[in-house]
C-alpha cells in the first residue's frame, strides 16, 4: 500500500530514481555530442580566413603597360635623353620630335616606361632627374705592348724608342680630344689618379667611374698588373708608372722594394729601376711615389732621369717636394716634364678635397692649363667623378696629362702645396 506512512514524502525508492539520473545523464552526453558534431559541420562549411583573423587588405595588381618603344630606343642612343645630356625638367614634345638636347621629366619617364611609384602623401614626381651618362669620346687606345717599343729586359719587358723613332710615350698617349663647343684656347685640366693597383675594389672604380680622360697612375706592387692596365687603357685611360724614390725619413718610412735610393751606386738605381719598368707594359711617362730626397740629389736623380729619357718615356713630378731637381734637370736630358700643380688631397676632408679642386680650376684659368693628383680612395674618386664631368659646361677641357706637357713646362707647385716626402 502506497502512503504517507509507508512511502513518506520524498522517498519514491532509490532504485527509480537513480535510473532517471543515468537516463538524463546519457540524454546530456548525446545532445552535447550533436551540438559538438553540428558546429564541426557549420565550420567545416564556412570560407577558411587564411589569415587567422588579423587585420588584411586585398590589392589588385595590374599588367604594367610595356615601354613606349620609340622613346626607350631615343633614350638609348648616345645622343638622346640618356646618352650624356641627363634627364630634368620637362618637355611634351613627341618622341620622334625631340633633338639631342631634349630632357624628359621623372613623371613623364614614369609614364612612359609602365612604372609608377606612389608618393607618401600623394602627388606627382616633384623636381628634377639628371641621370648623367657619358658620351663615348670614339678614342681607342692600341694594345700593349707595342713591339717597336719594347724589348726584352732582365725582369720583363722594358720600353724603348723604336728602330723608326717612335717613343712609349706617343704610341701610349691618349691623344687629345675636345669638344666642339669649346674654344680652342680653353683652359686644360689634367687629373692623375694614383695608387691603382693596389686595392681591387678602388681600382675597379677608378677604371669604370673616372672619365676617359683621367690618367691613371700605377703603384708596381700590384697583382695582374699587365691585366689591370690593358683593361684601364680598354677603358680609355694614359696610364703612368709610379717609382717608389727615398723620402728624407728613409728607412723608417719605406715606399717599398726596390726603391731608388741616394747611397745607391749608378748600376744599383738602374737595376732597381728596370724591375720598376717591367712591371707591366704600356705606360706613356713615370712619376714619382715619395722621393722628396731623392729628387733634390743630383747624383741620385740624374741617371734616373737619363734612363727614362732615353726609353722614350715623360716625368711628372708629383709637386710634394718643393726642393725637386725635376725642373732643372730634365732639360738636359731633353726629357719631357711636368709637375703636380695641387695635390687634391693633400687633406682628405671632402670640403678640402672640393677645396683643392675649386683651386686647380683657378690655377688652371691663369696659366691655361694645370695638373691635379689624388690618391685611388673610394670617396675621392666619387668626388673627381662628379668635377670632372662638369668641367665643359664651365668652358674647362679634361686633358691628359700627357696634352699637358708643353704647356705645364717646368711649371712650379705654388698652388699645390702638401708635405714633403
Amino acid at each position: 500500500m502506497t502512503d504517507d506512512l509507508n512511502q513518506p514524502l520524498g522517498h519514491d525508492g532509490g532504485e527509480r530514481a537513480a535510473r532517471r539520473s543515468v537516463l538524463s545523464g546519457r540524454a546530456l552526453a548525446r545532445t552535447a555530442v550533436l551540438l559538438v558534431a553540428a558546429g564541426a559541420a557549420g565550420l567545416a562549411l564556412l570560407p577558411r580566413d587564411p589569415y587567422g583573423g588579423e587585420p588584411h587588405a586585398v590589392a589588385r595588381i595590374e599588367q604594367p603597360k610595356a615601354p613606349a618603344e620609340p622613346l626607350m630606343a631615343e633614350l638609348a642612343q648616345p645622343g638622346g635623353t640618356l646618352g650624356g645630356r641627363g634627364l630634368t625638367g620637362a618637355d611634351q614634345t613627341p618622341p620622334g620630335q625631340r633633338g639631342p638636347d631634349r630632357v624628359a621629366s621623372a613623371a613623364e619617364l614614369e609614364q612612359q616606361s609602365g612604372v609608377k611609384i606612389t608618393r607618401t602623401g600623394g602627388g606627382d614626381a616633384s623636381g628634377a632627374l639628371i641621370i648623367q651618362i657619358d658620351r663615348p669620346s670614339g678614342v681607342k687606345m692600341p694594345p700593349a705592348p707595342d713591339r717597336r717599343v719594347v724589348e726584352k729586359g732582365r725582369y720583363g719587358p722594358l720600353p724603348r724608342i723604336g728602330a723608326g723613332g717612335a717613343r712609349p710615350m706617343d704610341v701610349y698617349a691618349r691623344p687629345f680630344v675636345s669638344s666642339p663647343k669649346l674654344k680652342a684656347d680653353a683652359p686644360r685640366i689634367a687629373l692623375v689618379v694614383g695608387g691603382v693597383g693596389l686595392n681591387p675594389q678602388s681600382s675597379a672604380q677608378a677604371i669604370e667611374e673616372l672619365p676617359e680622360a683621367v690618367t691613371l697612375a700605377f703603384a708596381p706592387y700590384g697583382a695582374n698588373l699587365d691585366a689591370l692596365a690593358a683593361r684601364a687603357r680598354d677603358s680609355g685611360h694614359e696610364a703612368l708608372l709610379q717609382a717608389p724614390m727615398e723620402p728624407f725619413d728613409y728607412p723608417q718610412n719605406n715606399p717599398g722594394p726596390h726603391t731608388l735610393l741616394t747611397g745607391a751606386q749608378d748600376s744599383g738605381d738602374l737595376d732597381d729601376l728596370h724591375w720598376l719598368m717591367s712591371r707591366f707594359s704600356g705606360y706613356a711617362g713615370i712619376m714619382n711615389f715619395m722621393g722628396a730626397r731623392f729628387t733634390s740629389d743630383e747624383k741620385a736623380l740624374a741617371p734616373a732621369l737619363a734612363e727614362i729619357a732615353q726609353r722614350g718615356l715623360f716625368f711628372l713630378d708629383d709637386g710634394s717636394a718643393p726642393q725637386s731637381l725635376v725642373p732643372t734637370l730634365a732639360p738636359r736630358y731633353s726629357l719631357p716634364a711636368a709637375r703636380v700643380d695641387v695635390i687634391i688631397d693633400a687633406r682628405s676632408t671632402p670640403q678640402s678635397v672640393d677645396a683643392a679642386l675649386a683651386q686647380l680650376e683657378v690655377v688652371a684659368r691663369q696659366k691655361g692649363s694645370a695638373i691635379g693628383f689624388a690618391n685611388a680612395v673610394p670617396a675621392t674618386i666619387a668626388r673627381l667623378a662628379r668635377f670632372a664631368r662638369d668641367l665643359e659646361r664651365r668652358g674647362v677641357v679634361l686633358a691628359p696629362v700627357s696634352s699637358t706637357l708643353r704647356a705645364a713646362g717646368a711649371s712650379s707647385a705654388e698652388a699645390g702645396g702638401g708635405p714633403r716626402r
